[in-house]
């Protein structure tokens, strides 16, 4: 029976019969949602006014360098230093004319340059070319690297480096021998790496040969700035999202592209027509009344997905919390009992928790250490089963992820690339009231240390006989209910008076202590 379910399981793929690209673009900001048969599979918002740097080039300058932490911090013009750590540190990206890196970088590119000779390389105040490779989080800056990329429809150009390499997510060996033969027919500079990206999966040579003369021109107009602009400055600017989602999003799956802008789906159309004409028509102006992430039922998936716990079609349930180093993932079966066969619910209950948990790191982009506490399984190929089922739901996620084995306690563990902050953390901001916990305290801890705070400040001032006290209305209701006799007590034993007023504008764990007489506030 174990067997059986796990046949049934693996054989299983995430529903793909449709493919759709919404896009909305708005005064404050764009949004760009991927459907598949209707559901949401991913999500992406951008800021007008905020936009993210990762993937932007910078001619920086070393501020100072920190041998401890094997790092450089580069001022790259955008408030808080870049963080450059030693192995992303390569001499091509070093100051002084290209020709001269170039002479250098080639003359000593078989050797690999050791930590104690970055400072060396790398002093304070030299200049240097980084690309961010992960956007400010938090009170973290940037981090950056030497090792620029320019990404193309479909390759990757690596100026200062001669690595050349097909897609992983590319498994066929005839496919991965045809696309060796087309890179070894492009006419590369030397010093220069290029890489197939998986979208090359099936095209033809000529698109790979246009996509290399553009990304070669596209450099020559960086290379020129660096050369003429002083640091700190940017020298490129990662396109926009909605250039990013005709990039990387528009394949041959895709059925349309639904747009409810006409400038916007205009100036797709003109993108589009640089990349394939055919693909142009596929670009649809919406203008109905209706909303179109509403028409779509976007709006209400998103609501449905990013809350803190996301219901599975068994029954069962997952619940994410999301922590500033580590995300976990909890799953239960809730109602998905099972009857006789609890094994079977158990591992059904599992197995749809692993393609949801891809998901919704997908949907958040949510990065960093991620545990899944799984429901525990008597047999470990069921639990096997479920790692293989997440580590598929995973290819298609552009960021890089590696999985670890279950361990035995039905842990695991995960690593998703994070590049800038999660979604969740761009569309919400910490509670006022609980500052992020999820929960306020009681108003019997607010009554409590409100009479500490009273004692205290009646002690420091001797000299304040009456205290005016104001609190959010339901610590009130507890004072006047169940604390009278304790009050009233309090005033007995400090000799003084008090007074209670209630104040909306406080939070449930917020009051304020005035002097009764001046109205002074009392720290």
């Amino acid at each position: 029976m174990i067997f059986d379910r796990i046949r049934r399981w693996v054989r299983l793929k995430p529903n793909a019969d449709r493919k759709e690209i919404a896009i909305s673009s708005e005064p404050l900001e764009y949004r760009v949602a991927l459907l598949e048969d209707g559901q949401l599979e991913e999500l992406a918002l951008e800021r007008r006014e905020q936009r993210g740097i990762a993937g932007n080039i910078y001619k920086g300058r070393v501020n100072n360098v920190e041998p401890t932490l094997k790092a450089l911090f580069v001022d790259i013009g955008v408030g808080k230093n870049a963080f450059l750590h030693y192995w992303d540190a390569i001499p091509a990206a070093l100051d002084a004319s290209f020709e001269t890196v170039e002479r250098r970088r080639r003359k000593n590119k078989t050797r690999t340059p050791r930590a104690e000779d970055i400072p060396k390389i790398y002093p304070a105040g030299s200049e240097v070319v980084v690309q961010v490779t992960k956007g400010p989080i938090g009170t973290k800056g940037a981090r950056v690297t030497t090792n620029i990329s320019l990404a193309g429809r479909y390759l990757v150009l690596s100026p200062f480096s001669e690595q050349f390499g097909i897609s992983r997510k590319i498994d066929d060996p005839k496919e991965r021998a045809r696309l060796r033969k087309i890179l070894d027919s492009l006419d590369v500079p030397d010093g220069m790496g290029l890489i197939f990206r998986t979208v090359g999966e099936g095209a033809r040579a000529r698109y790979f040969i246009r996509d290399l003369a553009f990304l070669l021109r596209q450099w020559e107009e960086i290379n020129e700035k660096i050369h003429s602009h002083p640091a700190p400055s940017l020298v490129y600017e990662e396109p926009d999202l909605v250039q990013r989602t005709v990039r990387d999003f528009l394949t041959e799956d895709v059925e349309r592209i639904l747009v409810d802008d006409e400038e916007e789906a205009k100036r797709i159309r003109e993108m589009v027509g640089l990349i394939s004409s055919r693909s142009q028509k596929k670009i649809v102006s919406y203008k109905d009344p209706t909303p179109l992430f509403e028409r779509l039922d976007i709006e209400k998936q998103i609501d449905t997905a990013f809350g803190r716990k996301v219901d599975l079609p068994s029954g069962g349930y997952i619940v994410i919390d999301e922590a500033e180093a580590l995300v976990a993932v909890d799953v239960n079966t809730g109602r998905a009992r099972g009857g006789r066969d609890q094994g079977g619910a158990i591992f059904q209950t599992n197995m749809e928790a692993a393609r949801e948990v891809a998901r919704q790191l997908r949907l958040r982009n949510i990065g960093g250490l991620i545990v899944i506490d799984f429901i525990d399984m008597k047999a470990r190929r069921e639990g096997e089963a479920v790692v293989q089922r997440l580590k598929e739901c995973v290819r298609r996620d552009k960021a890089k992820t590696n999985i670890l084995p279950m361990s035995d306690f039905g842990l695991v563990e995960m690593t998703r690339q994070r590049v800038q902050e999660s979604i969740w953390h761009s569309l919400y901001v910490p509670c006022p009231a609980c500052n992020g916990r999820g929960m306020v305290k009681s108003p019997e801890t607010m009554s409590v240390e409100i009479q500490r705070a009273i004692v205290r400040a009646m002690r420091l001032h001797p000299e304040i006989k009456e205290l005016r006290v104001l609190v959010h209305p339901s610590t009130l209701e507890r004072l006047k209910t169940e604390d009278e006799e304790l009050l009233l007590d309090l005033e007995r034993r400090l000799q003084g008076k008090l007074y209670f007023r209630p104040d909306a504008r406080l939070g449930a764990e917020q009051f304020t202590l005035l002097n009764a007489i001046t109205g002074e506030e009392i720290a």
